[in-house]
């Protein structure tokens, strides 16, 4: 059983908490949920002890073991295999196999399992620090955004691990269906408060938008009555005869609490700009396409689709097989082995990239990197712009190196809301985003009247916004005209991996 007491913590001179008390109790598996820069990444460095509050204690019992997956990256061996093992003591040595076990359930092969942990992708490389993690097996495991990077496959193995986890745990993620798949209870911070309750995070969620609307409803109906008073006292003080109960009045109202109003939470709310598509002809149509950075090993051959009018495209299969790689095809970044893209003169592409996001200039603020790639120069309409993705104000001018992985995403989205497009190549838009900016670039991609060719794995978006797919599956890549539930009912994935789980 952990307890923190009267905790309060702040950073950069800004309050995150505020007299937290809270208590996880054993076999409790908790979602953390709260806006980005609420403070759940600080909370999970203050359980580990790698910060210290300002005020307050944190009590762990003895021999208690914490665990977090990290997410930098950092390798000291020569295979993936050795590097997952070697964080194993020398009494449980013998439990080898398990690294291989898990390593197996992240997407592995053995030959992977052999190979040095620097050949691999990032996304790879994150799944190698969560094996070594799963590995320790600590009393307590903490999870900051598991699923970023993270293929279907992977996904999927992962919450049956989590499924099965005998001790505590608590998680961060953007996803909810994930989140709520896993935990026992949820853990809101909350204007610079914890709430904890058992069960989802709706239900705690809109237990406190209920109680905030009474408070604002009993704020309003306390201060129109209170102003009432205070016209009634204004009034008749002066005459004698009313004049003590005046007086009585108004000693009635210096004893009163006044309740202060809520300040407003901004959230991610805005629409890309839709620019008239006029004609009956596809927007892009790809023939023939074949690529791969090896002619030897090929991550795309013989594919062909097209992009109509109103197309909701998922691009979907295991990490590495060249998902990102395609939307660099269509955007141009790379070059065809051979194959046709044709696009439409018409066509106007927003493009957000998991790359671009490591492209924006760290030097310099959120306004000026707005400003720099964009044909507008007013600068009312950029930060109008700047405060549709939740930097208003002074904000504006915070500089891009200290911003999180969620805030540059969102500097992303701003540069994709200056344009007026008609086709968008989203790549990953959800890793780093809070659940709040998840739930409204999903409204935003559904209420988009042009068309959409995203990579994403998360299920929620895929049930709920492809119409068409282009699915990586069994060494192939093929394109699927329907929704995904269609696609499990009616093929299905090839990959024996898929279809353990």
């Amino acid at each position: 059983m952990i307890r923190l007491e009267d905790i309060s913590m702040s950073f950069a001179g800004k309050s995150l908490l505020e007299n937290v008390s809270l208590q996880l109790n054993k076999n409790e598996k908790v979602g953390l949920i709260g806006r980005n820069g609420s403070g759940k990444s600080t909370l999970l460095k203050l359980l580990l002890k790698s910060i210290e509050p300002d005020e307050g204690r944190i009590i762990i019992p003895k021999n208690y073991k914490l665990g977090i997956l990290k997410q930098d990256i950092s390798f000291s061996y020569n295979s993936v295999i050795d590097e997952v093992v070697n964080v194993l003591p020398i009494e449980r040595s013998y439990e080898s196999w398990k690294g291989e076990k898990i390593l197996a359930g992240l997407g592995f092969s053995e030959s992977d399992m052999l190979d040095n942990p620097l050949n691999f992708s990032g996304g790879n490389q994150v799944k190698i620090n969560l094996a070594r993690l799963l590995m320790e097996e600590p009393d307590l495991l903490l999870l900051d955004e598991p699923t970023n990077y993270l293929d279907i496959y992977s996904i999927k193995w992962l919450k049956k691990f989590l499924n099965n986890w005998k001790n505590e745990l608590i998680l961060i993620t953007h996803d909810r269906s994930f989140m709520d798949s896993i935990i026992s209870h949820t853990l809101f911070i909350h204007r610079k408060k914890t709430r904890k309750t058992e069960g989802a995070t709706t239900k705690l969620i809109n237990m406190v938008n209920q109680e905030e609307t009474i408070y604002e409803s009993t704020r309003k109906n306390k201060e129109k009555q209170r102003k009432k008073t205070e016209e009634w006292i204004d009034r008749f003080k002066a005459k004698a005869t009313l004049a003590s109960r005046a007086q009585s009045k108004l000693k009635m109202l210096e004893k009163e609490d006044i309740q202060n109003k809520l300040t407003d939470i901004s959230d991610l709310d805005f629409d890309f700009n839709y620019l008239e598509y006029k004609s009956k002809n596809c927007l892009l149509e790809a023939e023939s396409l074949k690529f791969g950075y090896d002619p030897n090993d090929l991550l795309i051959k013989n594919l062909s689709f097209r992009i109509n009018k109103g197309d909701k495209v998922c691009v979907i299969g295991k990490n590495g097989k060249g998902k990102s790689t395609l939307l660099k095809l269509l955007n141009s970044e790379e070059n065809l082995l051979s194959g046709n893209i044709i696009k439409h003169p018409s066509v106007e592409i927003g493009y957000f990239g998991q790359m671009n996001i490591e492209r924006l200039n760290s030097n310099l603020s959120i306004f000026e990197e707005l400003l720099k790639d964009s044909s507008i120069t007013e600068e009312t309409r950029i930060r109008k712009v700047c405060a549709q993705v939740m930097f208003s104000g002074n904000d504006a001018d915070k500089k891009i190196k200290i911003l999180s992985g969620g805030e540059r995403s969102r500097v992303m989205l701003g540069k994709i809301l200056l344009k007026n497009v008609n086709l968008l190549f989203l790549d990953e838009p959800t890793n780093h985003l809070d659940m709040e900016s998840t739930d409204s670039l999903m409204k935003a991609v559904k209420n988009f009247q042009g068309s959409v060719v995203m990579v994403t794995h998360d299920e929620s978006f895929l049930n709920e916004i492809a119409n068409k797919l282009i699915i990586y599956d069994a060494k192939k890549v093929y394109v699927f005209n329907g929704e995904y539930k269609d696609f499990l009912k009616k093929e299905g994935w090839k990959e024996k991996d898929y279809e353990q789980l």
